[in-house]
């Protein structure tokens, strides 16, 4: 009886590539079914650091990342000077920009403009806040074609680049807002191209500890120009003291997770240390 049974059995079965196949169905290995589950059990752990969960509303990231608050927009700018015509762009940009800025007649506000020190040589960069967002952006560069000095200022800048590009960008909800600061500091602006958005990158804590200390001027990420760009910008007294403030960061409890999540994710990164221009609010 039971040797019927065992040669029954033994018919419909049938080894495979996989496993064994029996009556038409194919029983996996334990083996590879112990790999499969794995390589799943990695996969969602992976994909779970890209995709941040979010209602069934469907927000925006920038919706998602930014100040309720508010509706500040910002720009900034990167112009790559002709070495030797750096002091003549410098003496320009300090007669024209600040003007722009003290006028309450453009909505927009001059958070600073530097010099980069190390980093891409012969370079400025200009960060500008416009309050009331797309639509105050607009009104500036409307009212900026009528304004005769800053036509001629652009039209003899054009001449002094080798080359210019600019972004626009949110700020973080969990940075503060940039604001004039007295000097003298170096500014170092660290710059991430990402992957894309990710959920680690929602998580504060680790952040904001360092927004307790005067180092931290803002944070930002860009919504057009270069996407998944993100940008930190930071106040030192000197280089020395940039070292030691960094160094100190690691004794604070979360702060060696988010790297450790944050590093794979990131395609590029960028840091200038850049010099205050004689004008700059933030000096």
């Amino acid at each position: 009886m039971a040797s019927r049974v065992l040669q029954k059995v033994g018919n419909g079965l049938k080894l495979t590539r996989n496993g064994v196949q029996m009556n038409g169905q194919v029983i996996l290995t334990i083996r590879s079914l112990s790999a499969s589950t794995n390589k799943n059990r990695e996969d969602s752990w992976f994909k779970s650091l890209f995709v941040r969960k979010v209602d069934p509303r469907k927000d925006a990231h920038s919706q998602l990342l930014a100040k309720k608050e508010d509706t500040n927009l910002y720009k900034i700018q990167f112009h790559n000077v002709k070495p030797e015509c750096l002091d003549a762009y410098n003496k320009a940009s300090e007669e024209v920009l600040p003007s722009i800025n003290a006028d309450s007649h453009y909505p927009c506000e001059l958070i600073g403009t530097w010099n980069t020190w190390y980093g891409e040589q012969d370079q400025a960069v200009h960060l500008w806040r416009y309050r009331g967002g797309y639509p105050a952006l607009t009104e500036v560069m409307n009212k900026l074609r009528q304004n005769k000095e800053f036509m001629e200022y652009r039209n003899e800048r054009g001449k002094m680049l080798l080359s210019r590009r600019n972004q626009l960008l949110l700020e973080f909800s969990f940075w503060n807002e940039p604001t004039p600061r007295p000097g003298p500091n170096i500014y170092e602006l660290r710059s991430y191209q990402l992957r894309r958005v990710f959920r680690v990158y929602g998580r504060a804590r680790a952040i904001e500890f360092r927004q307790q200390n005067s180092e931290a001027v803002g944070g930002f990420f860009s919504q057009i120009g270069s996407l998944y760009m993100v940008h930190h910008l930071w106040a030192y007294k000197d280089l020395q003291s940039r070292e030691d403030t960094r160094n100190a960061a690691w004794q604070h409890e979360g702060w060696d997770e988010v790297v450790y999540y944050t590093v794979p994710l990131i395609q590029h990164m960028e840091s200038r240390i850049m010099i205050p221009m004689k004008t700059s609010p933030l000096k």
